[in-house]
């Protein structure tokens, strides 16, 4: 019987068996990497997606005879380095993914790549310490004033010097930091549960993030205060890190530590049947999804899988079976909306497009493709100028569709927002300012007249 042309079922993955010594040897990698490439040589559905997929086609069509055999497994670099871990090739594209008899799950092999990279020590010292985001996110909070003005784009002196010494891009924008953590500023005004609302009796603990808890506390600030307005009773905490950017090193044993530690803190809260909530969608996608693959026989794992909701998946969840407060207000202004890739992975639908659309008279301009920032690889010098070419669709999609720049840019991924936003600024020919980068939920929070809504 032959076998079917492409995936008919729903995709699904492995777990990753990351401590067997097999999962870093290098030749069983190299054998695995050549499989892999050579289907993914023949097909090609995925060139349009991030760096990587070029590079591998251009490195096979220029090689002697124009197919794999010749192509020195050292050229395999620059494939890996550009995976983002995005998932779109795994989740949209690929016709090869599990349960197909071809096997192929390029995210996860570029993963086991750079886990074994890790392993033999190769990651350099910078790199692994842009990873420790807390650490960063700490020190940049308790010294704001002066950490924001050196990360400023046009800082002549700081940034010239941050991009030799810790090679982050002189021209890629940066995110600010909170003069304090979203955590602290949480506990300092608190905000009670609307009693009245049909949602009220939720019970929601919101995982801060390092991005709202260090960067944007108005995230947290909109979604809590947005909740609290539907009846639902938050408390904001911030146990880790995901080890989303550890995961980006491959340094899997560090995601494993961060995973048990953070499951350590929220379960007690699903124990008394509190919801767990993440504001940013790769956060949500390592709790859900990535951390029970990586840690696969530890029940708490699962279990908090199964407890959490990315933000505007509990938005939706809320307004479907209990249904939300009345009383938002049309917002006047072009909105293009984002669909950040990490929250497509999640598999829940287009929520964020879903909850925008609850503001009345609302006419929400979608855009599904990758903006090009992939985490610490949208800033690095070498790979920022890739992923402003790689996000240039999305760009020219957001300067079209508000050309005067009076409206939003959203996203669920911060990132994301920003690096849409720039280069829409950076368009040639724009001389009108871009639009406001924001998060989804911040336009809700808006709408409703709540604190945390961008200006």
């Amino acid at each position: 019987m032959s076998a079917a042309e492409g995936s008919l079922d729903a995709p699904t993955r492995h777990t990753l068996d990351w401590q067997d010594p097999s999962f870093t040897d290098p030749d069983k990698i190299d054998a695995e990497l050549r499989r892999v490439f050579d289907i993914c040589h023949g097909c090609r559905r995925c060139f349009n997606l991030c760096d990587s997929f070029p590079q591998l086609f251009d490195l096979i069509d220029e090689a002697e005879s124009g197919e794999l055999d010749t192509v020195d497994s050292k050229g395999f670099a620059p494939v890996i380095d550009g995976c983002t871990l995005c998932d779109m090739c795994f989740m949209t594209k690929c016709p090869y993914v599990p349960p197909h008899e071809f096997d192929l799950d390029f995210p996860h092999l570029m993963l086991r790549a750079r886990a074994a990279e890790f392993q033999r020590g190769e990651v350099g010292f910078i790199d692994r310490k842009i990873a420790e985001t807390d650490t960063n996110g700490k020190l940049g909070t308790t010294f704001s004033p002066i950490a924001n003005w050196a990360c400023q784009k046009d800082n002549k002196l700081t940034r010239p010097l941050m991009e030799k010494v810790a090679g982050i891009d002189a021209k890629a924008e940066l995110p600010k930091f909170n003069p304090k953590s979203l955590v602290a500023s949480a506990k300092a005004d608190p905000v009670a549960a609307n009693t009245d609302a049909p949602a009220h009796g939720r019970k929601a603990v919101i995982y801060a993030t390092c991005f709202s808890n260090w960067n944007d506390a108005s995230i947290g600030e909109a979604s809590r205060r947005l909740l609290a307005h539907n009846g639902v009773l938050t408390e904001v905490v911030h146990p880790a890190c995901c080890g989303m950017p550890k995961l980006e090193l491959g340094d899997l044993a560090e995601v494993t530590k961060r995973a048990k530690e953070i499951a350590a803190a929220l379960l007690p809260y699903v124990d008394k049947g509190w919801d767990v909530v993440a504001l940013v969608p790769s956060c949500a996608l390592m709790m859900k999804f990535e951390w029970p693959l990586i840690v696969p026989d530890d029940p708490d794992i699962k279990r908090l899988a199964d407890a959490t909701r990315d933000v505007s998946e509990y938005v939706m969840e809320i307004a479907k079976n209990e249904g939300l407060v009345e009383g938002m207000k049309p917002i006047d202004v072009p909105v293009t909306l984002h669909i950040a890739c990490h929250a497509r992975a999640q598999n829940m639908g287009a929520k964020a497009a879903e909850m925008l659309r609850l503001i009345p008279d609302s006419s929400i301009n979608v855009v599904e493709r990758c903006s090009g920032h992939g985490g610490a690889w949208g800033i690095k010098k070498g790979t920022f100028e890739i992923g402003m070419k790689v996000g240039k669709p999305v760009m020219r999609n957001t300067a079209k569709h508000d050309p005067e720049g009076a409206g939003y840019v959203v996203s669920e991924c911060p990132l994301a927002g920003f690096h849409i936003r720039q280069g829409v600024e950076e368009m040639d020919g724009r001389e009108t300012p871009p639009p406001t980068a924001a998060h989804p939920i911040q336009l809700i929070a808006k709408a409703y007249g709540l604190d945390g809504a961008p200006d």
